[in-house]
């Protein structure tokens, strides 16, 4: 036990031995560390100081070459601006110099004009003397003072400008009358020349070619069941004769002979001929001849160059091919008219298009006059008005006949333009008109009787067939309206020869097996 402790006292006395020598040891060694770090030190600070010392005197030297840069550039720029003023104190002193010899000439020149102006009053004043005592004078000799003299001159003078007056205004009224003539017959000439629209006066018989003369047997049908069904249907009368391969169309309202023609010409090409297929045939046709009215009013706004027009004008527009008048195509005329105005508003430098568009729709009122009451100028307007066209489109339409005053050039130029293409030679003629306006009032009486539902003036004018309607008129009420409708054409037309009034009555049954 006491060797364990001697032991372990031992080794603890070793420890502690140990630990005072290893503490010793490395307390030697830092402070010899310590030492070389401060010798260190010191060096680096000696350097420092060494390098500011040279950084110092480079800067030094550096200051001091620019402050004598800058010297020598500012003794450099201080003599440069004594010598531009030495410059400008020599122009001065030179434009004083200049100046002074400038005042003396000028000095000089007054003195001499202060003599000339000294000459100039005694010359003056001479005259005046001598003009007092010319005046003095001749009014000695002419018993007349200065006034009386000059209110007489005066009084001659005006006498003779006034002849003279007279004679100018006159003879440049004639040269203006003449030139005015001159320059109007120069626009309708041109006008006239840059428009040369065709016509073709329409008649009221159309010819339709057959391929051979057995088609007349089939057309007129057993017992003339399909001739009759056509007349009906159309309102046009067919002449069937010895012409040879011809069937003759009659009729005075061309959109029904349209129709009748292009109905009879389908058939003869189908083969088929019956009732029922002309009934087929002929709404095709009036469908077909829809179509050309609007195509044929597209293509006279195209011709024009009138766009932007409602497409209900434009419909209106194309039912006037089918319009004549006094022979005249309407539409034909419409078209002529809307150059014939462009023209001479190009001459006079107003407005082209509307000219143009008043001259293409001043008859748009004819295209449904048989419909409304009232002028063709006055429905037109209106109609015009209700598709939202400019007033002075308005104005060119109901001014053209004189109904209302013209409110612009234009107006007056459409109406001009209309007055020209109607009195063109072979535009019109009475007759032709004065023909069809009877076969129109024709149709008219019958119509203004109660039960009429259709009827067509047929045969030149010589016969009235008159549809009705069954459930309002019976048999006999059909023979009273006959005899009525005889006694008003009797008593309201005046016609050559007879006409013959035929009222037909009839009554479908259709049903259908399904």
């Amino acid at each position: 036990m006491n060797t364990i402790i001697v032991t372990i006292l031992a080794v603890i006395i070793a420890v502690i031995v140990g630990g005072a020598a290893g503490y010793m040891a490395r307390k030697r060694s830092a402070e010899a560390q310590i030492g070389s770090a401060e010798q260190e030190a010191l060096k680096i600070v000696s350097d420092a100081e060494a390098k500011g010392e040279a950084r110092k005197k480079e800067l030094m030297l550096e200051a001091k070459e620019d402050i004598h840069r800058l010297r020598q550039e500012l003794d450099r720029d201080t003599k440069e601006r004594r010598n531009e003023i030495s410059r400008q104190e020599r122009r001065v002193v030179q434009k004083e110099e200049n100046l002074d010899r400038k005042l003396e000439s000028v000095e000089k020149k007054e003195e001499q004009l202060a003599r000339k102006e000294s000459r100039i009053d005694k010359t003056q004043q001479a005259v005046d003397e001598m003009h007092a005592k010319q005046k003095t004078e001749l009014e000695r000799i002419s018993g007349l003072t200065s006034d009386e003299a000059k209110t007489i001159l005066m009084a001659e003078t005006e006498e003779e400008l006034k002849h003279e007056k007279a004679v100018k205004i006159k003879e440049y009224e004639q040269q203006t009358k003449d030139e005015a003539d001159k320059k109007a017959r120069d626009i309708l000439s041109i006008a006239i020349q840059r428009c040369a629209a065709d016509h073709v006066a329409e008649t009221t018989v159309s010819v339709v070619a057959l391929p051979n003369d057995e088609m007349k047997g089939r057309i007129i049908g057993r017992e003339g069941r399909n001739i009759r069904t056509l007349e009906t249907l159309t309102g046009i009368d067919l002449i069937i004769d010895d012409t040879p391969e011809a069937v003759i169309l009659s009729g005075f309202d061309p959109v029904r002979r349209e129709v009748a023609r292009i109905a009879l010409e389908k058939l003869i090409q189908d083969g088929r001929i019956h009732p029922a297929r002309i009934e087929e045939m002929v709404e095709k046709a009036k469908r077909e001849v829809d179509i050309r009215i609007k195509e044929a009013g597209e293509q006279a706004t195209f011709d024009t160059g009138v766009h932007g027009l409602h497409p209900e004008l434009v419909k209106l527009l194309g039912r006037l091919r089918y319009r004549t008048s006094y022979g005249q195509n309407v539409l034909d005329h419409s078209i002529e008219v809307s150059h014939l105005a462009g023209t001479m508003a190009a001459e006079l430098g107003c407005d082209v298009m509307l000219a143009k568009r008043g001259g293409l729709l001043h008859d748009i009122g004819k295209a449904i006059d048989h419909e409304v009451e009232g002028s063709h100028t006055s429905i037109g307007a209106d109609l015009a008005r209700k598709f939202r066209e400019s007033k002075d489109v308005i104005n060119c339409i109901a001014s053209h006949h004189g109904d209302c005053e013209a409110s612009c050039v234009e107006a007056v130029l459409v109406a001009a333009a209309d007055a020209v293409s109607a009195a063109r030679p072979g535009a019109r003629r009475e007759s032709l008109e004065s023909y069809l306006k009877r076969l129109k009032r024709l149709e008219e009486i019958a119509e203004s009787f109660d039960g009429v539902e259709r009827c067509f003036a047929i045969q030149a004018g010589r016969e009235i067939r008159v549809m009705v309607k069954p459930d309002k008129v019976d048999d006999a009420g059909a023979a009273a309206l006959a005899h009525d409708i005889v006694k008003k054409i009797e008593e309201e037309l005046e016609y050559p020869g007879q006409i013959k009034a035929t009222v037909i009555r009839e009554t479908r049954v259709v049903d259908y097996a399904k």
